[in-house]
């Protein structure tokens, strides 16, 4: 006991629980306020653009960039691979002329490309969501004689072509997706606009 019957100890202790209960308050207010101001699950679904440098991928490789939480794959075919993708038998293909609501307008046709050496999918087969694999040499011996090169999807067997176009007989249904996508320059490829939004 002080002066004046004041108990200053407990003035200390009442001053300071009251500011840590003030401060965990605000906190509690500020968290959700600041929440609020990242974007929704919808939002980051819907996905930003994404930006890729192509000066480096070399004639008959691919890259992969991602694109809403999905594999995009770019291909830059070489001379022999855009020959050969030409050459598949109608026949051989679900969906040889890309009818089907799988590829922008823009990049419509047999090579479903804005450029014929740069393909772009997106690396999920049209059957369960596997992810097929890559296999461009031609006339594999465990893809059969007949090979062309593309993409074989080893969970079930499905096969496309070079320019994502799904084979007759094989479980997958539609061709590969061909994501909206565009060209800023000669060496960048920006997925996810469209080019006639450039």
């Amino acid at each position: 006991m002080t002066n004046n019957g004041v108990n200053k100890g407990r003035r200390r202790f009442l001053v300071g629980a009251t500011t840590v209960i003030g401060a965990v308050g605000a906190v509690g207010v500020a968290v959700p306020f600041v929440a609020s101001w990242q974007p929704s699950a919808r939002a980051l679904a819907a996905g930003a653009p994404v930006r890729a440098d192509i000066s480096k991928l070399e004639t008959g490789q691919q890259m992969t960039v991602e694109w809403r939480g999905k594999p995009v794959w770019v291909v830059r075919r070489s001379k022999e691979m855009i020959e050969q993708t030409r050459n598949v038998s109608p026949e051989r293909l679900r969906d040889p002329q890309a009818q089907a609501d799988q590829q922008p307008s823009y990049a419509s046709g047999p090579l479903r490309s804005i450029k014929p050496e740069i393909a772009v999918f997106v690396g999920i087969c049209t059957h369960l969501g596997c992810s097929p694999t890559f296999r461009p040499e031609p006339g594999a011996a465990d893809l059969g004689g007949d090979w062309p090169g593309g993409y074989f999807c080893p969970c079930h067997g499905s096969r496309f072509d070079l320019a994502g176009r799904v084979f007759t007989g094989v479980p997958a249904p539609l061709n590969l997706e061909v994501p909206p996508h565009r060209y800023e320059s000669d060496t960048v490829l920006v997925v996810g606009e469209d080019e006639e939004a450039s």
